[in-house]
């Protein structure tokens, strides 16, 4: 097998390729379970064909290449095609967007705590990231999910070395197949938590995941973030705007992650589509804080609720719905240069211990 030295070129220009200004992330990476709680919400059956059909029109829409650099997907998509028969990474590829994978196989609890959880899925993994490789996937996604809890003092240093172990072993494993790691460290929005106490719990956790990086000699220049934002607890009833988030969003991330990775993609971590377009338009505008690396998204629900509620399932509805995609990529777009002028839905996207 090569080394990470034998891509290094490669993964740093897919690194910059996919963190290039004004260019963000569509995270279509739903679970086979997931995708389905979200047809439910529209009355669609959970079919592998519906699947395929929603992703196509979300891929297929006119401009997407203007706005997105990297479509993450799950593992079933890769091997789908358009209904002309072009397999979506071609298809992609052909308007100069990079496909990536979510390799990681979901959550168990760790035990001996309160219920904190570690992500699986480094068995095998070698081997499954050089066939994503030949099939032309060229970054992955590993989400490892910790919680706050203020009366046991989760995230506990358990948590944070197993999952940082995890994301920094998951890295090295991409990088020596050829694939840019997202190393994905969510500090989940549950809970009464302060901005301020999540900022303290995101700050360790990043500073766990950043040393395990270095300890295993993950190539910084070929790997991304995809962090998320540092916000008050769903629960917590002081509430914070869009300017405190950015703000102790980016002075987290300036505490904690080295200027070598060239890129930032913030999940969305139940925003309402304005939400999450809004944080990321303030960050962009905020000034007096380093900001050394790109600062972009990578959303799945708050790039594509609007859309489902359009599509309904229905061919007839295609061309409505991926106006509404298109007007959040591009809303998100510019959002990434400061130029967000607002118009996403306020929707309530939340979900209690998002799992997927």
């Amino acid at each position: 097998m090569e080394s990470k030295a034998s891509f290094k070129e490669e993964l740093m220009a897919t690194a910059k390729a996919i963190a290039r200004p004004g260019f963000g992330i569509l995270a279509a990476d739903e679970s086979t379970g997931t995708i389905g709680k979200r047809f439910d919400g529209i009355s669609v059956e959970n079919t592998e064909s519906n699947r395929r059909s929603y992703r196509e029109l979300l891929f297929t829409s006119p401009d997407i290449e203007k706005h997105i650099s990297g479509v993450i997907m799950f593992e079933e998509t890769l091997d789908q095609e358009t209904k002309d028969g072009k397999n979506f990474v071609e298809y992609l590829k052909g308007k100069n967007i990079i496909t990536g994978i979510k390799v990681d196989k979901g959550v168990v609890i760790i035990g001996g705590t309160e219920d904190e959880t570690a992500t699986q899925g480094l068995d095998g993994l070698a081997d499954r990231c050089a066939e994503y490789y030949k099939k032309g996937a060229r970054f992955a996604k590993w989400r490892s999910v910790l919680k706050i809890d203020t009366k046991t003092g989760a995230p506990s240093e358990c948590a944070i070395l197993e999952n940082a172990h995890g994301l920094a072993r998951y890295a090295s494993i991409c990088q020596d197949n050829g694939l840019v790691p997202i190393v994905e460290p969510e500090v989940l929005c549950d809970g009464t938590h302060t901005i301020e106490q999540c900022a303290d719990a995101s700050e360790r956790v990043y500073a766990g995941v950043v040393k395990a990086l270095q300890d295993y000699h993950v190539f910084l220049e070929g790997a991304l973030l995809k962090p998320n934002m540092i916000t008050p607890g769903k629960e917590c009833t002081e509430k914070a705007t869009a300017g405190e988030i950015a703000f102790y969003t980016v002075r987290t991330l300036s505490r904690t992650i080295p200027a070598a990775i060239p890129g930032v993609h913030f999940l969305s971590g139940g925003q309402s589509e304005e939400e999450a377009s809004q944080n990321l338009n303030a960050m962009a505008k905020l000034e007096g804080v380093p900001k050394p690396w790109y600062l972009s998204f990578s959303y799945g629900r708050a790039l594509q609720a609007s859309c489902l509620k359009a599509w309904l399932g229905k061919e007839e509805n295609v061309e409505a719905a991926q106006k509404v995609f298109m007007e959040r990529a591009k809303g998100n777009s510019d959002a990434t240069v400061g130029k967000y002028e607002g118009g996403g839905s306020t929707s309530d996207l939340y979900v209690k211990k998002y799992v997927y």
